[in-house]
């Protein structure tokens, strides 16, 4: 029997509360499973620190774990929904372009249906006289332009979902498209 395609789960899920993370990812997995698919959090690593270990070798070291858990995934679902902004994590951000710089597939989604011009203000310059692109994307247009042109998409909420930063109607639209179904 085939392995299961390996799906990484990017998103600001992982700065939640221990049990919100934990349910909305077992939803996730949940979802992905229906459709013969593994998914795969960030914070299935099984990294240990000790008390003395620099929080900085602590950082690369989570950089390096979750590095090698995208490598050992075929595609990636994100959260884009903006999360501490008006824009997605940018830690999300950069899941998607590793994923994407490997030729994988990336779908993602995000709760808040308004343009990313919109989000900054509707406005044509911020308040230091910088330009707010608008190509009427959902956030800026190098994330979205990548997903698509990755084979992937990026699917937006109607209306806001169970969860300020979660739908499981909008993450089974990114199963379903993944698996062909």
């Amino acid at each position: 029997m085939a392995k299961p395609e390996r799906i990484y789960l990017a998103g600001p899920e992982v700065f939640f509360p221990p049990d919100e993370h934990k349910a909305i990812v077992a939803e996730k997995k949940r979802l992905l499973q229906e459709y013969g698919l593994e998914g795969v959090d960030p914070l299935d690593t099984e990294l240990a620190f000790s008390d003395n270990e620099a929080k900085f070798r602590r950082g690369h070291r989570i950089y390096r774990a979750n590095r090698d858990l995208m490598d050992s995934c075929d595609a990636i679902i994100a959260n884009l929904t903006p999360f501490r902004g008006i824009s997605a994590d940018p830690g999300t951000v950069f899941e998607v372009g590793y994923i994407i710089g490997q030729g994988k597939r990336a779908f993602g989604f995000t709760l808040d249906s308004r343009y990313y011009r919109e989000r900054a203000g509707n406005t044509p310059e911020d308040s230091l006289g910088h330009a707010i692109e608008d190509f009427e994307m959902r956030d800026n247009l190098m994330i979205e332009g990548g997903i698509y042109s990755s084979g992937g998409q990026l699917f937006v909420a109607d209306q806001p979902g169970e969860h300020r930063f979660f739908s499981a109607e909008l993450f089974r639209r990114c199963v379903k498209a993944l698996a062909g179904a």
